[in-house]
């Protein structure tokens, strides 16, 4: 192992195949549900404290699609990534359970996705037929699996009730999408509309939540169970130690939108898993 301390390295590559296994070295990567210098920005402070507490030097890579980061990961070219909770399940399927998750947000355990829209005539989810609609990535648990769940559920079929229906790949693209009139409405997860309301990117007048779904679990930071046990046990002890009560811990958490980090398991994305066979996402 590399001596702690290493500052991080941030390898910037259109997929993780440039991700190389370099000895001293812990690889990762997460879903691209946001622009890639935002992923970067909130990553640089964890990069740097995971560097520290597990004495390897951390390489950022971004990804261009969620599929590749779930790719990265199965193939060995990744050694971390941040998952949300339907591309943890792919990556899970197809490895074949050789993947391990092991932290996630105290918020992951009951997580929510909101339904945006400018338009006056969209009040609930019934008003979307005959609409114009966009999800996020097809593999985005509260960008599309998740809406398309409740969607079905409220007698909302997409594929053939809705004018049409378009995939912005992450959820600030969405909100961009409805804003500026492109569709009549859209489906994103709470906490990135919350962000950009809190950072005036959107004016909450203008583009309003109509919807909320229910909760279910979603994002965890996942790694290959191959990886020694002592390193999970490191990373995993890092992640808990967070602490809003100091500096590093304040900055870190808030970059990441936690109030804390808590364990977590495969079983928590059942519902998950049952809910994307249910939509025929995962065969």
């Amino acid at each position: 192992m590399l001596a702690a301390g290493f500052a991080i390295a941030f390898a910037i590559s259109t997929a993780p195949a440039a991700a190389q296994a370099v000895a001293g070295t812990l690889r990762v990567s997460a879903i691209p549900d946001e622009a890639p210098t935002e992923l970067q920005r909130k990553f640089k402070p964890l990069g740097e404290y995971l560097s520290k507490a597990t004495g390897l030097k951390v390489v950022f890579t971004p990804v261009t699609d969620y599929a590749a980061s779930v790719e990265g990961l199965v193939n060995n070219k990744l050694d971390m990534v941040w998952f949300g909770g339907f591309t943890f399940v792919q990556a899970h399927a197809r490895s074949g359970g050789k993947v391990t998750p092991l932290v996630q947000r105290a918020e992951d355990e009951k997580f929510r996705s909101v339904f945006i829209t400018a338009s006056n005539d969209i009040k609930q989810l019934a008003d979307l037929k005959g609409k114009t609609f966009s999800f996020g990535s097809e593999s985005s648990t509260s960008g599309h699996l998740m809406p398309r769940s409740y969607l079905l559920a409220a007698k909302v079929n997409p594929d053939t009730d809705m004018k049409r229906i378009a995939f912005s790949g992450a959820h600030d693209a969405t909100v961009a999408a409805v804003a500026g009139g492109k569709v009549d409405a859209g489906a994103l997860n709470i906490s990135v509309w919350e962000k950009l309301v809190a950072e005036r990117k959107v004016d909450p007048a203008a583009v309003r939540v109509f919807y909320t779904t229910p909760t279910y679990y979603d994002y965890n930071w996942t790694v290959r169970s191959d990886m020694p046990a002592e390193l999970k046990k490191k990373i995993t002890d890092a992640f808990l130690a967070l602490d809003p009560a100091t500096a590093e811990g304040k900055e870190i958490l808030a970059l990441q939108r936690a109030t804390r980090f808590v364990p977590t398991n495969p079983a928590n994305y059942a519902t998950i898993e049952a809910a994307a066979r249910n939509a025929g996402l995962l065969k």
